[in-house]
């Protein structure tokens, strides 16, 4: 028996892989098929299944693709409808995997298609349960992303309470609990950095599985549920109906790109000019104009976050040998439309002697000397993060909202712009300039950096010792 967690960090998603006697199945894949396809070859297994947990909001499955790759059948449970070929399981119905048995239990809640595939060995005792979201470490997922259900969000809450408590909680205390995301996914509240446990360790230490009431349990899940990015619906959807093929997605959006190419889609067709690059990169040089999201940080989150139009044109700027990982991570959250990229990057920008700007920067040192003079701070971390310790006069603006408050100051005042550690505010100035902003500072190193500086202790305000909330 094989059983393989294929954990990617940057979306905190885990796709699995299982095995045995030459059958596999593979449970919520990613977009891009060759990964699995290079396992199956390699483990000399033939795909039987893919099962679908229920469909996922924060990423386009690869399920539709992988199916046309090997004759496998795609699996959801109860409640699913789609618009492609699919198997729809009943509640309880068993599925082989050479001696293995995986069996769908529906445990409805966080969608009502929401299915729980519980493995058995050859045995037929249970030995792991893949709970997609309706069950993660050390949380639960939210209640608030059915597509088009009428239901509330207290009406799932209640149905999620009665999924745990009827369909895992009677399981064995050393069946291992399989979640499809860990800490930094937008799925959850609070979720483990762990991305497996016990179920008997879950039961000891996820709030979720606590003796509590249904109504307790509705009230601590439905409350402080940030709005769910903008992409979440569209990719739901995507999974739901289908979408473009892979390598047709990575084939238009691998073309390479003259400078005068690029510069005359830029004045033309005005698409987005996304810049992959590092942070320090684009401070040092961009394309006025250009969005900077980093593929070193949480890339796709933010790109689905930040731009609201999934099917508007893409050209990006990305380091050498990183414009076809570009692309894949693009389509992993359904932006499909990428045209083609910066050949040369922007050394060839450059050497064209095109038009760029700086990003100007300050350490943490140089911006608490000109914020004791009363520079104005913008803090762009999440509500959470400014709530448990933040500068006495920095103003939380997150970057996740930033399009709600964005036309809220004035433009040309100066602002120091900070995040945790430097990557968001840089995502923050770019959009800020691109909308009229003229006098921006980004603080290198952030808060975590800030709040390290000997003489600043009381200039924080931390959760703890404040008289709010």
């Amino acid at each position: 028996m094989k059983v393989e967690q294929l954990y990617t960090n940057c979306l905190a998603q885990g796709a699995y892989y299982i095995s045995h006697k030459g059958e596999a199945a593979i449970i919520d894949p990613l977009r891009e098929t060759q990964p699995y396809l290079h396992l199956l070859k390699q483990n000399k297994d033939t795909l039987k299944y893919i099962f679908e947990t229920h469909f996922h909001a924060d990423f386009v499955s690869g399920h539709v693709d992988l199916a046309k790759a090997t004759a496998a059948s795609i699996v959801f449970g109860p409640n699913a409808q789609t618009d492609y070929k699919s198997y729809i399981a009943k509640d309880n119905e068993e599925f082989k995997i050479g001696d293995l048995t995986l069996k769908a239990l529906h445990t409805p809640g966080h969608t009502l298609e929401s299915t729980t595939y519980l493995l058995l060995n050859e045995n037929k005792k249970p030995v792991a349960i893949f709970t997609g979201d309706t069950l993660f470490i050390g949380d639960v997922g939210r209640p608030d992303l059915a597509i088009k259900s009428e239901l509330t969000q207290e009406d799932l809450a209640g149905m999620l309470y009665d999924s745990l408590r009827n369909k895992i909680m009677p399981l064995p205390d050393d069946v291992i609990v399989y979640p499809a995301h860990g800490a930094g996914s937008a799925c959850g509240k609070n979720m483990s950095k762990e991305t497996f446990d016990t179920l008997g360790s879950q039961k000891k230490i996820n709030y979720a599985l606590q003796n509590i009431s249904k109504q307790d349990f509705i009230k601590e899940l439905t409350t402080g549920i940030l709005p769910a990015p903008q992409y979440f619906q569209k990719n739901a959807f995507l999974n739901k109906k289908g979408y473009k093929n892979y390598s047709e997605v990575l084939k238009d959006g691998s073309r390479g790109l003259s400078v005068d190419e690029f510069d005359e889609l830029i004045k033309n067709l005005k698409p987005i000019v996304l810049d992959v690059r590092k942070a320090d990169e684009y401070a040092e040089a961009n394309i006025p104009g250009s969005l900077f999201i980093g593929l070193d940080g949480q890339f796709a989150p933010w790109v689905g976050t930040l731009i609201s139009d999934i099917n508007f044109p893409i050209i990006i700027i990305a380091p050498k040998g990183k414009e076809e990982e570009t692309v894949m991570r693009l389509s992993r959250v359904g932006y499909d439309n990428c045209i083609g990229y910066l050949e040369g990057g922007m050394e060839a920008w450059i050497a064209a002697g095109k038009k760029t700007e700086k990003v100007a920067t300050v350490n943490a040192e140089q911006f608490l000397n000109q914020y004791k003079k009363g520079a104005k701070t913008l803090d762009v971390r999440k509500p959470g993060e400014f709530d448990s310790a933040h500068l006495s006069n920095g103003q939380p603006k997150p970057l996740d909202f930033i399009f709600d408050w964005i036309d809220s100051n004035d433009k040309a005042h100066p602002y120091m712009v900070h995040c945790a550690g430097g990557y968001r505010s840089m995502i923050a100035i770019s959009i800020l300039k691109a909308n009229g902003y003229t006098n921006l500072t980004n603080v290198n190193g952030g808060f975590g950096a800030i709040s390290k500086v000997s003489d600043v202790d009381t200039e924080i305000v931390s959760q703890a010792c404040s008289s709010t909330k």
